[in-house]
């Protein structure tokens, strides 16, 4: 048997699937893939929606079973790596244990951005990043109690519609003019705000916060104005850090991410990186991106694998995402950024269904398709071909 051994720092949705795929590519040597959560590794877009309103249960969730891991001869480690070595070839876990590599994949993930305002720690303000933070969220959210979400992005709004089946009263606060105004158009944002509001969310943009009041815990959000809003529950959903410390100390070149190649190989050779925590070139858009998305973070993970095992695979596919709020799924085609125009086909000021096209020059870029399917098929694939587009028949398009 090979004496090879693939080391994985990070069991995340990436780490998984990267050593699921190392088998599929005939790796036979020693696969280690090691996560500091003492679970399964699990998905984690359900963790705002399904699994915050109780309608799973993490066995649900997770990306493979114990006897997976088991057949395919993964050993799961519990630890944290707190160094790289690359000159001996080792990683130092927290107990100092040092265990050895052939190749290193870092899939590290990113991290909950920190608001950093007084009383940020007192007990009662949470972030959503893992399932220990959802399983604190759920406890605490009993019917009545009074939750304020900071942050009017997808997890703030996701988490907003959760609690809502909760029975708890939820206020939205969002420092920017309106919600989602980084990831969409006004249009977009509109029909969020609007749905949000009609089932009972209180929604307050340009809603700037000083800090949290409380004694022992948490029971009060000051806004830069002095006004003070009720709370026995604060959310701070306000993005989130790329997790690249461990790379930068090894001397891996990092900016805005772990900066990887189209095979997923950082600065060093022997060591590849993938899902939340890369920063890799997108041909289809000529720049460099960091993206948080499982399909990306799938692609990573295969391409990753076949480098490790010296093969080839192809280029990684358009980047898609979604959102499931209340009875609307959001399905999202390719990237926005410096679109001049908008296309909506459907109401979004009345309706519950609608699409909203993204051009730059006169050429698709991306797409919002708000319960519609066909839509979203169709602008995926109309992207990522660069097909010529006409007007008249996108905005007449039925659902």
């Amino acid at each position: 048997m090979s004496t090879d051994r693939v080391v994985i720092v990070g069991a995340s949705h990436a780490g998984a699937q990267l050593a699921a795929n190392l088998r599929k590519e005939k790796w036979a040597g020693a696969i280690l893939l090691i996560g500091d959560e003492g679970r399964l590794p699990y998905q984690r877009p359900p963790l705002s929606k399904a699994y915050l309103a109780g309608d799973c249960h993490l066995d649900d969730v997770a990306i493979r079973s114990r006897q997976f891991y088991d057949k395919q001869r993964i050993e799961l480690v519990d630890g944290t790596v707190t160094s790289i070595d690359r000159a001996e070839r080792t990683v130092t876990l927290g107990n100092n244990d040092a265990v050895s590599y052939s190749k290193l994949a870092l899939c590290t993930g990113a991290r909950a951005r920190a608001l950093p305002v007084p009383g940020a720690d007192l007990p009662g303000v949470h972030y959503l990043r893992t399932a220990t933070d959802v399983e604190a969220i759920r406890a605490a959210a009993v019917p009545g109690s009074r939750v304020v979400i900071v942050g009017g992005g997808y997890i703030g709004l996701e988490t907003a519609a959760s609690l809502r089946t909760l029975g708890v009263e939820v206020t939205v606060l969002e420092a920017a003019g309106r919600v989602l105004e980084r990831v969409t158009a006004p249009v977009v944002s509109e029909f969020f705000d609007r749905i949000h509001r009609e089932k009972g969310v209180e929604v307050r943009t340009d809603a700037m916060v000083e800090g949290f009041r409380g004694d022992e815990r948490v029971d009060g959000v000051v806004l830069s104005g002095g006004e003070t809003l009720a709370a026995d529950l604060v959310i701070v959903g306000v993005g989130v850090i790329p997790n690249t410390e461990l790379a930068a100390a090894a001397g891996i070149d990092v900016e805005n991410g772990i900066l990887v190649d189209d095979r997923a190989r950082t600065s060093d050779p022997d060591i590849v990186a993938a899902g939340d925590c890369a920063n890799h070139r997108i041909e289809r858009y000529g720049r460099r991106v960091r993206l948080e998305c499982v399909s990306a973070t799938t692609e990573h993970a295969k391409i990753a694998a076949a480098t490790i095992c010296d093969n080839t695979t192809g280029r990684a596919a358009l980047p898609w995402f979604w959102s499931d709020q209340y009875d609307l799924k959001l399905q999202i085609a390719g990237l926005n950024t410096g679109y001049d125009e908008v296309l909506v086909s459907g109401n979004p000021a009345h309706g519950r269904d609608f699409t909203c096209y993204y051009l730059t020059a006169g050429e698709l870029i991306a797409a919002d398709c708000v319960n519609r399917p066909a839509d979203f098929v169709t602008a995926k694939r109309a992207i990522a071909q660069r097909a010529p587009i006409v007007r008249s028949e996108l905005i007449g398009a039925a659902p």
